[in-house]
């Protein structure tokens, strides 16, 4: 048997296959690579540092931070830097997008949405988290600076979206709108290979993912869903099977790869729903749809949605085509 393809080999063969391609998007995956192998190493050996818990400091949202989220935002932000290609990135961990000082090369043409700890308040109980990423050509190339404009682009133009999973094993999902392939980290090596080629949605879906604890506070229409999930019924494979975890990463991870449909709906607290649409919702659409499933707010398709703000939050639901038009006829 060969050896399976190293993430980098992956994309540079996949490069190949474009004659226009330039090799700087290339790069840009290596730098996430490697931040993430670090961020990878940091929670493997979180029993024996001082990594845990929280930081003293609150985000943008008003969150407290957790120590990680501190470790991760700066490694993601110097990784990304170090390489010359992204001119500015925007983190759930900053208030504003931070731009970079421009390459010997010329402009650097991409810009990065990312959070870059998902769920690490779970870390002290050996819960997965994850890292998400989100990849834009800059719009305003012949300004000086970066602007805001840059980074409020609808989600249908990302030109790659991925997220990183740390968990039993460290895993790399990612999609430049042409399939989604996953990669296995191997600590012996310490590199990426592909392990999991052309993901797609299974075609028998039977897991919803919902933190039911809101239930008082859903609309109608998300409580009459979560009753027909419920209600047996074996000719269409219901009951469906509830399973969440509390982490984004890790449940829409799971869902991808055994079939489910993850939601978080506004409320009647939070009508925007928590997550956040340019880091958050965006990328894993991307993903979703690329894998053969599809993603709303309940009313739009995700990737339509006009950004307003750089932290925007946004109900978000993503999932296999046959369970979203399911939820759909609840939500009109």
């Amino acid at each position: 048997m060969s050896e399976p393809m190293t993430l980098i080999e992956f994309i540079l063969h996949k490069q190949n296959e474009f004659p226009e391609a330039t090799g700087d998007l290339t790069n840009l995956l290596g730098a996430i690579q490697l931040a993430s192998k670090h961020v990878h190493r940091q929670i493997n050996r979180a029993g024996l540092l001082d990594i845990l818990g929280a930081s003293g400091e609150t985000n943008i949202q008003g969150e407290e931070q957790q120590k990680l989220d501190l470790f991760a935002n700066e490694r993601f932000k110097n990784a990304l830097k170090a390489r010359g290609h992204v001119c500015a990135i925007a983190s759930e961990e900053e208030e504003h997008f931070i731009e970079f000082e421009q390459n010997e090369k010329g402009t650097s043409k991409y810009i990065v949405a990312i959070d870059p700890i998902d769920g690490s308040s779970n870390i002290d109980v050996n819960v997965p988290v994850g890292t998400i990423f989100s990849i834009y050509r800059r719009l305003s190339c012949t300004s000086e600076s970066v602007v805001l404009s840059d980074f409020l682009q609808r989600g249908r133009v990302q030109v790659a979206a991925g997220y990183v999973i740390y968990g039993t094993s460290t895993m790399l999902v990612y999609t430049t709108g042409y399939g989604v392939n996953g990669f296995t980290f191997d600590a012996t090596v310490g590199d990426f290979f592909l392990s999991h080629p052309n993901i797609h949605y299974p075609e028998k879906p039977n897991i919803f993912s919902i933190n039911e604890g809101y239930t008082a506070y859903f609309d109608q229409g998300i409580r009459q869903y979560l009753d027909f999930c419920k209600e047996e019924n074996s000719d269409y494979g219901r009951p469906y099977k509830a399973r969440y975890v509390g982490s984004l990463v890790a449940d829409f991870h799971r869902n991808l790869l055994q079939g489910g449909i993850y939601l978080y709906p506004g409320m009647r607290t939070a009508t925007d729903g928590k997550l956040r649409l340019l880091y958050e919702c965006n990328p894993l659409a991307f993903i979703a749809e690329q894998a053969g499933g599809k993603a709303t707010n309940g009313h739009q398709r995700t990737l339509d949605v006009d950004p307003r703000q750089l932290h925007q939050r946004t109900p978000f639901f993503a999932g296999p085509s046959n369970m979203m038009e399911q939820l759909q006829e609840f939500l009109r």
